[in-house]
């Protein structure tokens, strides 16, 4: 039987085993890498930050995830194959109503992200 996620602990086992699949898959990797190249660890802290605020409701992070991402050359594809790869890696380390949060979370925030560029391309570009 798997734990839930809990800790901290597990927030962290949970990111750096995701962004291992991310940086060896041929699509994300493709956009991720160059553009983290010598900065993987800092981003890993951010989303260490991140997920135990949204996860675990203890406030490490501040800021916009939007942003950065509001540049970057990615499409559905990109979305659908990044929640795949969280909600797989998930699923593969815990169980429980968090890691059930935390899947259900990726999928969301995947679908706002990908309305927010969508309006920026078809409507705020022209």
């Amino acid at each position: 039987m798997k734990n839930d996620i809990q800790s901290r602990e597990d927030i962290i086992r949970l990111v750096d085993t995701f962004y291992g699949r991310v940086r060896g898959n041929e699509l994300l990797g493709a956009v991720f890498n160059p553009r983290l190249e010598g900065r993987w660890p800092e981003h890993l802290e951010k989303m260490y930050d991140f997920w135990q605020t949204v996860l675990l409701y203890e406030h490490r992070y501040s800021g916009h995830p939007f942003a950065p991402h509001a540049t970057m050359p990615i499409q559905k594809e990109h979305f659908d194959t990044w929640v795949q790869l969280f909600t797989e890696t998930v699923y593969e380390l815990f169980e429980g109503p968090v890691a059930d949060d935390a899947a259900e979370r990726a999928a969301r925030m995947s679908l706002i992200f990908q309305s927010k560029l969508y309006y920026i391309h078809t409507f705020r570009d022209k």
